[in-house]
């Protein structure tokens, strides 16, 4: 189990880096708030994977309040694109 739980901490870590690179080169805003979208994602996982691994359940209403936080983002930006881009 500590060997999978290493490689889980390992990509996850490659995810988040290769993220925040997203974050700052992003070409537009756009980018930039799936990028953040994605960070949140890879942190919600990285969460998740260490309340299994340690068996203990009282992460999981912080991980329900970051999966909302995370569509309310991602809603908003979408509805902000969609008025700044009329066709």
């Amino acid at each position: 189990m500590t060997v999978v739980a290493v490689i889980v901490t390992a990509l996850l870590t490659v995810a988040g880096g290769l993220t925040l690179v997203r974050i700052i080169r992003g070409p537009s805003i756009l980018d930039r708030a799936v990028a953040v979208d994605v960070l949140l994602a890879v942190t919600v996982a990285a969460i998740a994977t260490e309340a299994a691994y340690s068996r203990d359940a009282t992460a999981l209403p912080v991980l329900v309040v970051l999966a909302v936080v995370g569509f309310v983002g991602s809603v908003s930006v979408a509805r902000f694109a969609a008025r700044r881009n009329p066709k």
